[in-house]
This record gives C-alpha cells, sequence and structure tokens, in this order.
C-alpha cells in the first residue's frame, strides 16, 4: 500500500505529518504543492492553538511492503 506523506511547519516551528492512505497513485509535483498550500491556507488543523499545517515543507510517498510470517486460520 502506498501512502502520500505531507510534511509542513507548525506555527510553533515544529515539524508535523499529513499522511493519506488512499491518495491517488502518481500526483503530480503541482497538484501535490497546491493541495499543500491550500490546507495551509485553510488553517483548518490546529491543536490547542497551534497551526499543524502552518507552512509545506515536502512531500512523498511511502510504500509498505508485508511479509506473513503466520497466516491467521480461516474462518
Amino acid at each position: 500500500m502506498k501512502t502520500l506523506d505531507m510534511s509542513f511547519k507548525t506555527s510553533t516551528q515544529k515539524i508535523h505529518h499529513l499522511k493519506l492512505h488512499y491518495a491517488s497513485d502518481g500526483l503530480t509535483k503541482e497538484v501535490v504543492a497546491k493541495a499543500m498550500a491550500d490546507l495551509a491556507a485553510a488553517q483548518l488543523f490546529s491543536k490547542e492553538g497551534v497551526n499543524l499545517v502552518a507552512e509545506p515543507l515536502a512531500a512523498k510517498y511511502v510504500e509498505t511492503v508485508e511479509t506473513p510470517i503466520i497466516d491467521a486460520p480461516k474462518a
């Protein structure tokens, strides 16, 4: 499974990650940059007065590979 991991700087200069597990595969740099800028401008994500997505920094796809060791019994 691929996850879109977007990094933002908070209003307190810390790094915050926003991860989307069902994002479209193969989004362009321009599309992701605009979406991140829109999220930052909307100021929707805040916690205890801190804007968690104040400034867009980076974005990447993270691919998770599962390797089963013991399979669950079938019902």
